[in-house]
């Protein structure tokens, strides 16, 4: 059995419970919390470097797989891209805050304060601007549906991760399983641990859970060629050619309803033309200008980015809603 959740809207307030963002203290020294801490505005070669936050992962692993946007921001704008990889989330904002970097590139600082940024687009991967949060299991388990997670030990990506957390945590708390004070403390009907995407699967794979949750990006490579998918998952999903790719094979038990990628934005105290030049780049190109700027050994099914599709906050608003409905509040 495979289930699925609808999108609602919601609006979020301003006072934060867990502060896991707006600590004033986070802003010194940000990405010191960043890998390579290197790169603020301006270089020693007299030409502009651009500080670009990637979204939290294996650094080698999260630069290379961006490696070609940055190539195209290079060689389209006359600039240096300095890639920075946050050990998690809560590292994004007083980055930006601090003006340390330039460009961020996740929902969950996005929202946590609009005015700080500015939009530049969602990232379009495949012709499509949407991805997936699913839970997988061992194909031989007994969990069919989100309820027969309780009492059983599930995985998750960081606390702050969209798909890896946010998403899934919601889906649990309306199929009636009491949450608890998760992402930040401990669910009741459940054992939950908070690690990675890959992480995740991992530990369904050596028993340490019976269950997890990723992206589907992460999770489709390791799910049987002859799942049955829902029509959604069919329609929107960009990761459709890798299935069956990776081991070890998990089952799917439920999927959620398309989600906006990540968006890319740009903190709105940046006044300098490279903004917009970078802009118009990231909305103009496409998937044969994209390919010119693939590193020599680059493995296209990591690519993370062809272009951007012109959106807003209001794309965002299911994201928000299961932010407030969890009691993670996000601004100061």
């Amino acid at each position: 059995m495979i289930d699925g959740t609808s999108a609602t809207a919601g609006v979020g307030s301003k006072t934060s419970r867990r502060g896991y963002l707006t600590k004033a203290g986070l802003a010194t020294g940000a990405l010191a919390s960043l890998s390579g801490c290197a790169g603020v505005l301006g270089s020693s070669d007299d030409m502009d470097t651009v500080t670009m936050v990637l979204t939290p992962g294996t650094p080698a692993d999260t630069e290379q797989r961006y490696m070609p946007m940055k190539n195209l921001i290079e060689g389209e704008v006359d600039v240096s891209v300095e890639m920075q990889v946050p050990q998690d989330y809560s590292a994004v904002r007083p980055a930006l805050e601090s003006e340390q970097a330039e460009i961020g590139m996740d929902d969950i600082t996005l929202i946590s304060n609009p005015d700080l940024m500015d939009v530049y687009g969602t990232t379009v991967t495949g012709g499509s601007a949407f991805y997936f949060s699913m839970m997988v299991t061992q194909p031989d388990s007994d969990i069919e549906q989100r309820t027969d997670i309780e009492g059983r030990t599930m995985a998750f990506a960081d606390r702050l991760s969209t798909s890896g957390s946010i998403f899934a945590l919601y889906a649990l708390k309306q199929a009636g399983l009491n949450v608890g004070e998760a992402p930040d403390g401990d669910p009741v009907d459940f054992e939950g641990s908070w690690s990675n995407h890959d992480i995740a699967l991992e530990k369904v794979g050596n028993g340490e859970a019976d269950a997890a949750t990723t992206y589907g990006g992460n999770g489709v490579p390791h799910i049987p060629e002859d799942t049955e998918l829902p029509d959604r998952v069919t329609e929107y999903s960009t990761a459709l050619d890798t299935i069956g790719t990776e081991t070890p094979q998990f089952r799917p038990f439920w999927w959620s309803f398309p989600i906006p990628k990540q968006p890319v934005y740009t903190r709105a105290t940046w006044d300098s033309p490279l903004r917009d030049e970078i802009g118009e780049v990231l909305l103009n190109s496409d998937q044969s200008q994209i390919e010119q700027y693939y590193p020599d050994d680059y493995d296209e099914e990591e690519l993370p980015f062809t272009t951007l599709r012109d959106t807003s906050m209001e794309d965002y608003e299911p994201v928000i809603t299961r932010l407030n409905d969890l009691g993670i509040e996000l601004g100061e």
